[in-house]
């Protein structure tokens, strides 16, 4: 029988918590009611087989075969939720980069500016950045291929390669008389899914843009790395920031949750059957020694982020700040297809906080509501629609919640968020819900 890896995952990017299925050949004694029921099913596969003869048979043009097929299970996915879904391979392949969080490549962050690769910035320790490429550059050929014509995910996946293969860039800087050309190396380039930054000399910052593999051993080094520089007696607090953060793997979550907390539940997570629950607890050990801690979300906040805020929540250990979080409250599986024919992404359980809530179609709302002061032109752009407006999504349990700002000022001075929670842990001002009352955190 086939034998079925499957990865799970929560968020806008794959995931890869291994889980390992084996089917296993068993018989099965069908009642009445179960015959008919799978007299029905053969009839619509019958159905559909001759549909299908039908339209290669008939259609104005001679259709694809295997366009065909993977339209069908397009379509037969995208009716059971908006998570669900095929990955063809080069798809699968791309989701499995995106999770892993490593690649072979250069080492710098591009955008296309007027059909042209610009570079926003190189990153430090990487092929571009020892080569000289500088922010603001603007590549114009691969390898003497031209780049005006193509997307810039095409661009970005002729950077790409295996590690320790060459290409040459053609780049046009300012103040320079004429191209600059350079051969760059390729070399395994890590996505910083956590960046830090001290706040004066007493408060810690810490932002996570995504949950990948490299996410819970960048935090780690986030928390030693700004205790070194401020101090251990010092620091007041930290902040975390899961602002826009659209989730990542479950594993991920847990373990940056578990970061935090010395005891206690984490999340749990329940299939179809009762027997499929499964529930993730804490190791004694809280990485910041029981620092006060602030964690801001917004609508942009989805599935990994909301495990981690719920639980933190949950447990007393953090003040939420900003406004409700998205609502993705369903895991995803990812179940390899075999050799060439992709991956089948499909939901597969709910999750719930420690104290039992589903956040499906809900969010998770902050102990301090915080609304930014959004510019006029940015308006209508910054209001996340959340899980409860999406078409075919999973039903909440109870009143379903929808739409929540996720603009994040640019300039930290215009991030009201942001202020509050330092003012809070400096105490520069005061609320009931900082710091949070442990006496009504769940058992643990």
């Amino acid at each position: 029988m086939m034998r079925k890896t499957s990865l799970i995952l929560l968020g806008a990017i794959a995931g890869a918590g291994l889980t390992l299925l084996a089917t296993q050949p068993h018989s099965v004694l069908l009642g009445s009611s179960a015959k008919a029921a799978a007299s029905d099913t053969y009839r619509q596969l019958n159905l559909f087989g001759d549909v299908f003869e039908r339209v290669r048979a008939d259609y104005v043009e001679k259709p694809d075969d295997s366009k065909l097929v993977e339209s069908a299970i397009n379509g037969m996915l995208a009716g059971l939720d908006p998570h669900s879904s095929y990955m063809d391979p080069k798809s699968f392949r791309d989701m499995q980069v995106q999770t892993r969080g490593e690649f072979g490549g250069l080492g710098i962050e591009v955008t296309m500016e007027d059909g042209l690769v610009k570079v926003v910035a190189p990153i430090d320790e990487t092929p571009a950045a020892k080569a000289g490429v500088m922010a603001n550059d603007i590549i114009t050929h691969l390898d003497d291929e031209a780049v005006q014509g193509l997307t810039l995910n095409q661009a970005v996946e002729k950077m790409r390669g295996p590690v320790n293969t060459k290409i040459k860039l053609r780049i046009m800087r300012k103040g320079a008389d004429k191209p600059i050309e350079v051969t760059i190396v390729r070399d395994v380039i890590r996505v910083k899914s956590v960046r830090s930054h001290n706040e004066g000399d007493d408060i810690g910052y810490i932002r996570i843009t995504q949950f990948n593999e490299q996410t819970t051993d960048g935090l780690k080094k986030a928390i030693s790395d700004l205790t070194t520089q401020l101090g251990a007696e010092k620091i007041k607090g930290f902040v975390v920031d899961l602002r826009n953060d659209p989730g990542g793997l479950l594993d991920q979550a847990i373990s940056v949750s578990d970061a935090f907390l010395d005891k206690g539940e984490i999340v749990s997570t329940r299939g179809r059957n009762a027997e499929e629950t499964q529930r993730f607890n804490a190791r004694p050990g809280d990485l910041t020694k029981g620092k006060p801690l602030i964690v801001l979300i917004n609508g942009g906040s989805a599935s990994a982020s909301e495990i981690v805020a719920g639980a933190l929540q949950d447990h007393k250990r953090a003040t939420l700040i900003g406004t409700r979080s998205f609502g993705k409250g369903s895991v995803q599986t990812i179940i390899p297809l075999g050799a060439g024919n992709g991956a089948l992404r499909l939901t597969t359980a709910r999750y719930y906080t420690p104290s039992g809530r589903s956040i499906q179609a809900k969010g998770i709302s902050p102990d301090i509501e915080v609304l930014q002061e959004v510019p006029d032109d940015l308006k209508a752009r910054t209001d996340s629609k959340g899980e409860a407006s999406l078409r075919g999504h999973l039903k909440a349990e109870g009143a379903e919640e929808s739409g929540s700002q996720s603009y994040v000022p640019p300039d930290e001075k215009d991030d009201r968020a942001l202020t509050r929670a330092l003012d809070l842990l400096r105490g520069a001002t005061t609320d009931a819900a900082f710091p949070p009352n442990q006496k009504t955190a769940v058992p643990n």
